[in-house]
């Protein structure tokens, strides 16, 4: 069964804009859980434009499922992360003009310092993922590393129509064959909503699904619950 981990950034963006206390995306978190959510994912961005530090801490002190901590590949930010006791960590790329993030992680250019900080994590027994392309070179280059999972973007189909859908869709499915035939383990995620989520969650091996901003604007006026429900009744999964 593919498990739902809801991302949260976007409700830390609504409070971030007054700099206030509200809305509370921990609470907000708890929500999501009682809701069937299987986890919860943020992301801990250098310029600390949504989630910030103390958030993190919070969630993995008051989470009941599993907090996965994206992150990218800066010193401070890899620190972070291991001191954060999440027990999942995505490694992504992160460029500060970005609006979200843009694409994968170029595994083969950061061959050098994946190397150096995947035993770091591993050490941590905390289950890292890389967030990359649905691209054949990145995915050997995650395995050949020993990543125990890839992430794959999304965001090509998810943004795309028609026969150009079907193709991206082909190539996630492609994909995640190369990916388990090569001993990694799968999930997904990137502008995921819920007229496209289906056809992902059906896809073989994929074991979890990474979705935030669909679910957060429909909640705000569907509220959280059934915003929650509602997807999860999209992927298949009966709670």
């Amino acid at each position: 069964m593919v498990r739902l981990h809801v991302n949260i950034d976007h409700v830390a963006t609504v409070r971030q804009a007054r700099r206030g206390l509200n809305p509370d995306p921990v609470a907000w978190a708890l929500l999501a859980e009682q809701a069937g959510a299987h986890g919860i994912t943020c992301h801990l961005r250098k310029d600390r434009r949504h989630i910030q530090d103390d958030d993190v801490k919070r969630l993995v002190k008051k989470v009941r499922t599993l907090v996965n901590l994206e992150a990218c590949l800066d010193p401070e930010m890899v620190r972070l992360a291991l001191a954060s006791k999440a027990k999942c960590i995505c490694l992504v790329p992160e460029n500060r003009q970005e609006i979200t993030t843009e694409g994968g992680l170029d595994v083969i250019a950061e061959r050098k310092t994946l190397a150096k900080v995947l035993p770091l994590f591993a050490r941590k027994s905390q289950m890292v993922s890389l967030f990359v392309d649905p691209d054949p070179k990145q995915i050997v280059a995650a395995a050949d590393l020993g990543a125990p999972f890839v992430e794959l973007h999304t965001g090509a189909y998810s943004n795309a129509k028609g026969k150009t859908r079907e193709r991206e869709l082909a190539r996630l499915r492609a994909a995640t064959e190369l990916a388990y035939d090569k001993g990694l383990r799968v999930n997904a995620g990137h502008g995921l909503d819920y007229t496209n989520v289906a056809a992902v969650a059906e896809l073989p091996h994929v074991e979890e699904l990474n979705i935030g901003h669909a679910i957060v604007s429909h909640a705000l006026t569907a509220g959280v619950h059934l915003a929650v429900r509602q997807m999860l009744a999209q992927m298949g999964v009966v709670r």
